[in-house]
């Protein structure tokens, strides 16, 4: 399965009805050049699950940034990293530490 189905199908998997009316996920550029990827988590698995803090800076067009906070896991990068970033988000939820509802 691609990095799109997966995302698709995580949201998916998350709307009930009523989490989707308050939550969701962005992606979206930024200007200098790159990528800005908001997916929430409240009221998800993963609300209660660590995340470790990722920067990974290789040069100006290459690099990563995320981390979680207020029920948001925040990822931004270079213009040509949004599938690290999803696959962070992935790595994340499929690693073996317990994902708590």
């Amino acid at each position: 399965m691609g990095i799109i189905e997966r995302i698709q199908s995580w949201y998916l998997s998350n709307c009930n009805g009523d989490w989707e009316h308050s939550y969701g996920i962005e992606i979206s550029t930024l200007d200098n050049p790159g990528w800005k990827v908001i997916i929430d988590i409240s009221d998800t698995c993963l609300e209660n699950k660590l995340f470790k803090n990722i920067k990974v800076e290789l040069n100006e067009t290459n690099w990563v940034h995320c981390y979680v906070v207020d029920g948001k896991f925040k990822g931004y990068g270079g213009v040509e990293n949004l599938e690290e970033i999803l696959s962070i988000f992935f790595e994340w939820l499929n690693d073996n530490t317990p994902c708590n509802s």
